[in-house]
């Protein structure tokens, strides 16, 4: 099925998108230029990182899944991966935090469960130094987790909480992606690089990749955001 990759990235972004034009109470389309920037921001070392893996075969791509384009060895949906599924979980946030203002966690329960993370992420980067996959993503996890402790604890006590819900769709189209409910992975890791333990199909790092990603993400679009509309 050579639509499939296609299929997910378009479909992750298809109701957002739609919401965002029609709907007219929260109409995040009012900010749809600081969202692109956002987003294009973030994607450009994403992309980079992206296309160094997949040339050193930490990861890969399986030719059934995906449509004959590719750039710099990659198919055409996963430069579209960067776009998409950044924007769905932008406005995901965005509509949390606009119809569920006290949906937040406490600062307390905030620096406790950062400080908790970051050890378990310490403790396992010290145990798999060297695995590029693991090593990479942690380092990259730690310090921005660690700047958003220190400079964005506001954000980080919505964020988490937000991340939570957002990690429900990503574990369902990130799981096809690694081979749920198909016969093959349409994205394959080599094992080798990373920690080899899997959440369904899913290699435990993508959880925190995808954070990183995202958190990045939301952190530039509220500077934006405020700059353009104030708030």
């Amino acid at each position: 099925m050579p639509y499939l990759y296609l299929i997910l990235t378009l479909g992750s972004l298809s109701i957002p998108l739609l919401y965002s034009i029609f709907e007219k109470k929260f109409h995040f389309i009012q900010y749809a230029k600081s969202a692109f920037l956002s987003i294009l921001i973030v994607a450009i070392p994403f992309i980079i990182w992206d296309v160094l893996f997949t040339k050193f075969g930490i990861w890969g791509f399986n030719d059934s899944y995906h449509l004959p384009i590719a750039i710099l060895g990659m198919p055409i949906e996963e430069w579209l991966f960067f776009f998409c599924i950044p924007y769905a979980c932008l406005f995901t946030h965005e509509v949390l935090a606009y119809y569920l203002p006290n949906f937040k966690l406490s600062k307390t329960a905030t620096i406790i469960s950062g400080g908790l993370i970051l050890i378990l992420v310490f403790v396992l980067l010290l145990f798999h130094f060297g695995k590029w996959y693991t090593t990479l993503n942690f380092i990259f996890f730690m310090v921005l987790l660690i700047y958003g402790l220190k400079f964005h604890l506001e954000v980080l006590q919505r964020y988490f909480l937000s991340f939570l819900i957002i990690l429900l769709p990503f574990l369902l189209v990130n799981g096809i992606l690694t081979g749920s409910f198909i016969d093959e992975p349409v994205v394959w890791y080599n094992n080798n690089e990373n920690l080899g333990f899997r959440i369904f199909t899913i290699p435990f790092e993508d959880v925190f990749y995808a954070f990183t990603l995202l958190f990045s993400v939301q952190l530039i679009f509220n500077s934006f955001k405020q700059k353009a509309h104030g708030k």
